[in-house]
């Protein structure tokens, strides 16, 4: 099992400070989630069922009905390389270590790439994976770029994989709409409702693909894959549209807060919904914030830290105070650890 964000239980014990104590920035995950009303007791009571409108929301949302709901997109970047050729795969790197992970499972040659979009189509593998915006350095890549690599794999007979879990603060970026479609037949874009609505537990997710290739996840996957209850609350978060709107209003201005403040400890990029500060002294960095119980996410290989919103301004003042505690040093940026380019 790889490390994630989130292990607050280790944590504290590790630190021997009680888990409620602690402000956990590890995840990315959005502390103002989308409210989760009661549920009716029937969605606890009756097997889950493909037509409650949960399809037709996520398809209206995205703009793409070619689609099939997952638990998480864990559960399809787990099984999407077990269901193509084994090949190479072009992984744009450091990036969600689970993706490199399931594909040397299921039997491919993973090439670990920095750089740019562009220089891992020249690599000429019949399958290039990235994240957008990227996690953890949040290096974004632009729709029209995306949509650009996919025609070239295209027509070369590959494929594109695109991981949008931090994408939609900035839904315009996105590529959702064409995965799988004439425009795109070969672009395979995962969603999740983990990160921008709060809803991590749920565990629900989509991949949005060509029919043919849906149709072998659905069989491999077998029935119920999502839960009643997870698919009742993720077809309301899906429709609400006015709370996702001021929803972005919210993260895109905490997403610049978070920003400023890393900035005057060393290089820092971000989304609106964590920020990475590159230090070759990362490592120091989050022992420094655990020890007063602030989890951050730490990429020692890559001397990055990531930093989740805080969610309270309590949570902020908490933060900026931890920092002001570092010890007086140059902030040391690790070269080339967040330099690849959109």
């Amino acid at each position: 099992m790889l490390e994630h964000g989130g292990r607050l239980r280790a944590a504290a014990a590790h630190y021997g400070i009680p888990a409620a104590a602690w402000l956990d920035l590890s995840t990315g995950i959005n502390p103002d989630p989308w409210p989760v009303p009661p549920l009716p007791a029937s969605v606890w009571q009756r097997l889950p069922e493909d037509d409650d409108g949960l399809e037709a929301a996520a398809a209206s949302l995205y703009g793409n009905p070619g689609l099939l709901p997952v638990a998480g997109s864990q559960a399809a970047i787990q099984l999407l390389p077990a269901l193509l050729p084994r090949a190479a795969v072009a992984c744009l790197s450091p990036l969600y270590a689970e993706h490199p992970h399931c594909w040397r499972n299921a039997g491919h040659r993973v090439r670990l790439l920095g750089g740019s979009l562009p220089r891992a189509l020249t690599a000429a593998t019949p399958y290039v994976l990235l994240c957008n915006p990227n996690n953890p350095t949040a290096t974004a890549h632009t729709r029209a770029a995306l949509l650009d690599a996919a025609g070239e794999l295209n027509r070369r007979g590959g494929w594109l994989i695109v991981d949008e879990a931090f994408i939609d603060p900035t839904p315009a970026d996105s590529v959702t709409d064409l995965a799988g479609t004439a425009a795109a037949p070969r672009l395979i874009v995962l969603r999740s409702l983990g990160k921008f609505f709060g809803l991590a537990g749920a565990r629900v997710g989509f991949v949005f693909a060509a029919a043919d290739l849906l149709r072998r996840m659905r069989a491999e996957l077998g029935p119920w894959t999502v839960s009643g209850p997870a698919r009742s609350v993720a077809r309301r978060a899906l429709a609400d549209l006015d709370w996702q709107q001021a929803a972005r209003h919210r993260l895109l201005a905490a997403g610049e807060r978070l920003r400023g403040l890393l900035a005057a400890h060393g290089e820092v990029r971000g989304t609106a919904l964590f920020a990475t500060l590159c230090r070759a002294d990362s490592a120091q960095i989050h022992d420094h914030l655990a020890r007063r119980g602030i989890l951050t996410r730490l990429f020692a290989e890559h001397g990055l830290l990531r930093f989740g919103l805080p969610g309270s301004e309590d949570d902020w003042q908490r933060l900026h105070a931890a920092l002001q505690s570092l010890p007086q040093q140059a902030a040391v940026t690790r070269p080339g650890a967040m330099h690849a380019d959109a």
